[in-house]
């Protein structure tokens, strides 16, 4: 008898970090571990500074001012500063991200 040939093939499993594939000279759990560790450190910066300057050093930061503007700087990081260090936060990850993905894939999009 033939093979039941309206059955769909069996998906395969995507690579996951414990699946010993590798690609260039980084494993999977490597290139997760680092992912992680910059997630987190970005994180606590954006932490930092949103929380930190906006609300916790507000006071102590409103004894200067800003350039130009004569803004009190805790009212400023809490109105714009916290926004501005997010975007570029944005921006290092992206980098990050791609150097990471190149190291990873060994050079090949």
């Amino acid at each position: 008898m033939s093979e039941n040939s309206d059955a769909p093939p069996a998906a395969e499993e995507p690579p996951g970090p414990s699946s010993g594939l590798r690609f260039g000279a980084m494993s999977p759990e490597a290139y997760w571990r680092r992912n992680i560790v910059c997630v987190l450190a970005l994180l606590t910066v954006w932490f930092l500074v949103s929380y930190g300057c906006g609300i916790l050093w507000a006071d102590k930061l409103d004894a200067t001012r800003t350039p130009g503007g004569g803004i009190k700087l805790g009212f400023w990081f809490a109105q714009q500063g916290s926004i501005f260090v997010f975007v570029l936060l944005i921006a290092i990850y992206v980098v990050f991200m791609n150097r990471l993905d190149a190291k990873f894939t060994g050079g090949k999009s």
